[in-house]
Order: C-alpha cells, then structure tokens, then sequence
C-alpha cells in the first residue's frame, strides 16, 4: 500500500524480491496512479479501508501480508485493527504517527476544509514538457534519489495531455483535510485489536517523530519497531538494501522458502 501523492510502482524492487515467495499485489489507491479519481465520495482513510477490504474479497484472499508506507501504513494499521483476522503479518514504512494536538473546534474544521477546497479547485497543475522533467521535480522532494529512480518514478506518475504536456497522476483533492477524520482515540482504539505480528519501520532522519519515543509500542499487543539509519520518510527508496533485509526476516523469506499463497 503506497503512500499520498503516490503510486503502486514505488514497490518494484521489493516487489521482485518477494514474488518468488509471495503473491505480491500492490494497488493504486482511489486517485492514484491509474485508478480513478472518486466521484461524489471522499479520500478518508476509512474510504482506503473499504477499498483494500474490497481487493481482499474478490480477489479471494482470507489473509494477507500486508506492507504499507506512510498513508499506506495507516490504511494498513487500520484495516487489520478492523478485520484482525486478514491480516497474517503487518509491516509498517514511516507510517504510524499520532497527532498529539487538540482538534479545533468544528466550526473551525469546517471552513478550513471549504476554504481548502476552493484553493484546489483554483489551482493550475504543474506541468512538464518531458519525463526528465517531471523526475527533476521529484528529486528536490528526496534527495536521495538516484536519477534512475526518480525517472522510474515519474515515469509512472504523471500522463501526458492532449496538449503534448504531462501532468501528476494524482487528484489533488487528496491534499483536503476533511472534518470526518479518525480521532487520536480512534486510531490506538483499532491498533489494540492487531493481533498478527506487527513492524514498525522508522528511518532516522524521517519528519515523523521516532515512533518508540512516541511511546506507540503501548497501543499494540505485539509490535516491534525496527530504525533504519540514513533513511527519511522513504526509506526503502533511501535504503532499499535494510529495508529488504529487514522484511526478508520478518516474512520468514529464505532462499530454499516454498512459494507463499499469500
């Protein structure tokens, strides 16, 4: 499960790594990627478990492993907190944060989330001539990139125009924070009820609070939290060889493994 802002392609170097042992499906949430922008519907997180939900069904699916990264990471939290009987294992990419703020008052919530609204719809898109162009803009997000993950990146993120230009992918009333949002409460309320094995992936120099610190191990009955050092909020772009090592011993992969149904 990919993070806001981005899509299912991100995962394809531990993507290969796993599909000898793993049926590995990765999705483009609701206004990612290739899959449509909703209509007349939202992006709440609660919207991306009803969806992933829906994947598990008619894909046939009674458990999964699931692997999410930053919003991908919450819908995944959220999702096996719902359902703790779908999910076999859970690993969590820099996405298990709690806002320790006050809630404004509703009122407030509102107009922020209208005024919001109307900003995005007066918004004009970035566009780029070229692909490169698209991957320059991608790399001042992390600077660690490398020019041919940037590239691969953008590649799948943006589509061209019927006036020759290329676009992002992604809706960009993703970027709305609506006033229905799951509370604190709710959030450490569904993590209780995990009951698979569950890791906790922070890299160090990540904009995320360091999740141990955050005293978060406390809301499940048995997580581990694993930091990975010299990696911000996309660590397995930053340090893809850890992050791979790290699954690789929590989904019990080992070169002589039997390919996984699940």
């Amino acid at each position: 499960m990919h993070g806001g802002l981005d899509h299912c392609r991100n995962w394809d170097a531990i993507a290969r790594e796993l599909q000898p042992h793993f049926h590995v499906i990765a999705p483009d949430l609701r206004g990612h990627g290739d899959s449509e922008w909703a209509k007349g519907s939202s992006y709440s997180l609660t919207d991306n478990v009803y969806d992933l939900i829906r994947l598990m069904r008619l894909a046939e699916l009674p458990d999964v492993a699931i692997v999410g990264h930053s919003m991908g990471g919450m819908v995944a939290l959220a999702c096996a907190g719902t359902y703790p009987e779908k999910a076999s294992r859970l690993v969590v990419l820099d996405g298990a944060f709690l806002s320790s703020s006050e809630p404004a008052p509703i009122a407030e919530q509102m107009t922020r989330w209208i005024d919001q609204l109307d900003r995005i719809s007066e918004h004009r898109e970035s566009t780029f001539g070229t692909i490169e162009e698209a991957a320059k803009r991608l790399a001042t997000r992390n600077k660690r990139l490398t020019e041919a993950q940037a590239l691969h990146l953008a590649s799948h993120g943006i589509r061209k125009g019927d006036d020759g230009l290329y676009r992002w992918k992604f809706d960009h009333y993703q970027r709305a924070r609506a006033p229905y949002r799951l509370s604190p409460q709710d959030y450490a309320g569904l993590w209780s009820r995990i009951t698979c094995p569950t890791l906790l992936m922070w890299g160090d120099e990540s904009f995320l609070p360091d999740p141990e610190a955050a005293g978060l191990l406390a809301y499940f009955k048995g997580a581990q939290i694993e930091k990975i050092a010299g990696a911000g909020h996309w660590l397995h772009h930053d340090r893809l060889d850890l992050v791979l090592a790290s699954l690789r011993r929590f989904l019990d992969v080992t070169p002589s493994a039997q390919n996984a149904v699940r």
